[in-house]
């Protein structure tokens, strides 16, 4: 189990995975993305136990990934609705759906992904935002960033090397 804290790690995809990397959690935004906002909508679903749906819905507000909006008085109770931050994660998600579908779904996608506008195949791609050309993931290289810290003195080097290369 990877520790909650990364004291040597500077590492966005560790922090990413702690707060939405739980199989629980991926489901919950999946569906919210297929339309569903209710408590006992997400339960009916997914057949999670309430007990663990509130705790990943709690965290997925306090996250700012969810916003959690009334929608009746008495008994108090609440949609839960993607926040601009949380449908940027359309993004991952649909990646990771393309790659199930190409490498786990033997008889085809269970589910097609496609432009409500004209019909048009949803596709992910790496783009070079300077010149445009797609890549692909030799052509992809990583250097250190404005939020890699410098090693503290006495620190092993091992530990602020980029995990992904």
């Amino acid at each position: 189990m990877l520790p909650r804290i990364y004291d040597n790690q500077n590492c966005s995809i560790a922090r990413t995975l702690e707060l939405v990397g739980e199989r629980w959690t991926l489901l919950i935004i999946r569906d919210a993305f297929r339309g569903l906002h209710r408590f006992d909508d997400y339960q009916s679903s997914l057949g999670i136990a309430r007990n663990v749906l509130s705790d990943r819905l709690g965290r997925l507000v306090d996250a700012g990934i969810f916003e959690r909006v009334p929608y009746q008085d008495r008994p108090e109770r609440f949609e839960y609705h993607l926040t601009a931050k949380g449908k940027e994660l359309s993004v991952p998600l649909l990646a990771l759906m393309h790659w199930g579908d190409r490498y786990l779904a033997p008889y085809g996608p269970p589910q097609l992904t496609e432009h409500a506008g004209c019909g048009g195949t949803v596709v992910e791609r790496h783009v070079c935002s300077d010149c445009g050309v797609r890549l692909t993931a030799g052509q992809i290289h990583t250097r250190p960033g404005p939020g890699r810290r410098r090693r503290p003195r006495g620190q092993p080097r091992s530990a602020t090397r980029a995990s992904v290369r």
